[in-house]
């Protein structure tokens, strides 16, 4: 991140955009933007974000997306009253779990780290979207909860991100009780990687910001997309692959300059890409 640097929004009004981005640096802001409502994933929000991660994974000036919630809370998850309005309709709630399952994938397909900055409620698909994140840091006043099984919807879908953050039997504890965990337990637990007082949440997700962005975007790029693919693989096959990514990765000239700028004591010049 640039020092002094300061966020630039989009000149459309915030007010009428769904997602609103803002850029500082090389670090991308994007916010959820329906706070009113707790940031409901709506169709339509759905397809803003999608429509913005999009964007963003060709925009090679961009190092790190930051996602955040406006108003109170982080997302309480999809739009009940878009849900309800629907009921009958396979159809309809087919094409919703489809399109926000792609969206959730694309934010382990982007090429560039996704960072969670979570206040408030992150609840159902909110946790889902969480989960999904490759870092995320909330504010010890942060809630967490996949509580579908209150209203009669268990919370299969936000169920298969949570559990690959956090053991199989407190993944079931969320989803068969319906409570909410509070953000050091999420920390516990391993949904998340820090809790902080609310005033500290901006400066954590900073110290994140800070280290990735002195890294190789090419690196990242390159383990980010080994990392994930392993995660579905058998234990020998996560291997191969990861020894095939080792292989490309030491093929990179930012791999070589980051070696011989260790050995040499100096500050290494990466690649842009």
């Amino acid at each position: 991140m640039e020092k002094g640097s300061t966020m630039q929004e989009n000149e459309s009004s915030t007010s009428e955009l769904l997602v609103v981005r803002a850029r500082e640096g090389s670090v991308l802001h994007l916010t959820l933007n329906r706070g009113d409502r707790f940031n409901p994933l709506s169709s339509a929000m759905i397809a803003a974000l999608q429509a913005e991660l999009d964007a963003t994974a060709i925009d090679e000036s961009v190092q790190v997306v930051v996602l955040r919630g406006a108003g109170r809370g982080f997302c309480a998850g999809h739009d009940l009253k878009e849900m309800r309005a629907h009921v009958g309709d396979p159809a309809w709630h087919r094409t919703l779990f489809d399109d926000c399952r792609r969206m959730m994938l694309t934010l382990t397909r982007l090429p560039q780290p996704v960072i969670a900055r979570v206040h408030g409620v992150a609840t159902a698909a909110g946790c889902q979207l969480v989960a999904m994140c490759d870092l995320a840091v909330a504010a010890e006043t942060a809630t967490f909860g996949l509580p579908g099984v209150n209203i009669g919807v268990f919370c299969s879908t936000p169920a298969v991100a949570v559990a690959r953050n956090v053991s199989r039997k407190r993944a079931m504890e969320m989803l068969l009780t319906g409570k909410t965990i509070d953000a050091q337990t999420a920390l516990a637990w391993g949904l998340i990687n820090r809790a902080v007082p609310m005033d500290r949440l901006d400066g954590e997700v900073r110290q994140f910001v800070e280290l990735i962005v002195t890294r190789s975007p090419a690196v990242i790029r390159l383990g980010k997309q080994a990392f994930y693919r392993g995660l579905d693989q058998s234990l020998d096959a996560a291997y191969e692959l990861a020894g095939e990514c080792m292989v490309r990765n030491l093929l990179l000239e930012d791999a070589a300059e980051g070696m011989d700028a260790f050995l040499g004591k100096r500050a290494a010049l990466w690649r842009k890409r």
